[in-house]
């Protein structure tokens, strides 16, 4: 590729299309016209030798070329931004901002619980508006401006979206004091054997990917519920037999008299993250409150 035909403008295009992906939006989100952006669009193409986007059933796809300067093109821009607009402070003790944030009420509880109290002391004038994690709708909300972040695990078809790794989340066992099936160095066969609740925030589903892992091996658990949140799980079991598995920071958030055992043989985890949309990356507040968020985690 020719560099001495490369400027700038063209990569704040690049940058909108493969966040947009969709010509309308990346034109609106440049205040540029539509076929303004098709014709630089063009002009992209031609320089790196690949179509960069094709058309989809919605907006556009990016392609392998595209994927692989999403990230390089977001980070030299976002270089340049943080030197030219380094004097923009964001003063918290002073704002009036809103947050809305998509969370499980497990996540609410392990992260925005805390974060709420830390503003409190840092920044009362900003809000927190929690809402449902909807995994099917909350690229659209993040889009659309309905939700400023989202906390979930990434997903590797949504390269477009921003996100910052805040855990590695693992599993523990937990159920009443005194269980009588409860101990340590407990084995997989008799784990299948207990009586288990289990989470399904969709509703009614008697399977999560850990069964999908005991059915590798030959094991199926015995689930005899399906809750809706986590939140119910550790009131039930502490007043019967029944066990479940539950995310360890769930336990840290929320305090139970419960037995909680361990079992080195389950190694399913996973990732929790903070995911947001290019719209509000820049925002000074928002960055602010993403950048607390990972702290208090980073200390939790």
């Amino acid at each position: 590729m020719d560099t001495m035909r490369l400027d700038l403008n063209l990569l704040l295009t690049l940058e909108a299309l493969l966040a947009e992906q969709n010509v309308t939006k990346a034109a609106a989100r440049l205040h540029l016209s539509q076929p303004a952006v098709s014709a630089q669009l063009n002009r992209l193409r031609d320089m790196f030798d690949d179509p960069l986007l094709i058309p989809a059933r919605r907006g556009m796809t990016p392609t392998a070329k595209a994927l692989e300067l999403i990230v390089p093109v977001r980070e030299s821009l976002d270089k340049l931004r943080h030197t030219l607009l380094s004097h923009k402070d964001f003063y918290p003790e002073q704002a009036n901002l809103t947050v809305t944030i998509s969370c499980t009420d497990y996540t609410q509880a392990a992260i925005v619980m805390p974060l709420m109290l830390a503003l409190r002391q840092q920044a009362p004038g900003v809000r927190i508006a929690a809402r449902p994690y909807n995994p099917l709708q909350f690229e659209q909300q993040l889009a659309s401006g309905e939700v400023d972040i989202a906390i979930a695990s990434p997903d590797a078809t949504k390269a477009h979206l921003r996100s910052c790794h805040l855990f590695d989340e693992t599993y523990v066992l937990i159920g009443r004091h005194g269980h009588p099936a409860l101990k340590e160095n407990l084995t997989i066969e008799e784990f299948v054997e207990l009586e288990h609740v289990i989470v399904s925030p969709s509703g009614g589903s008697f399977t999560t990917p850990i069964d999908d892992a005991l059915a590798t091996f030959g094991h199926k658990r015995n689930v005899v519920m399906s809750a809706a949140t986590f939140m119910f799980v550790p009131q039930i079991v502490s007043v019967s037999d029944l066990v479940a598995l539950v995310p360890r920071r769930l336990l840290l958030a929320q305090p139970q008299q419960l037995a909680v055992t361990e079992l080195p043989w389950l190694a399913e985890q996973f990732n929790v993250s903070l995911v947001w949309h290019e719209r509000s990356h820049g925002h000074a507040g928002h960055l602010w409150v993403r950048e607390l968020i990972t702290q208090i985690m980073s200390h939790s």
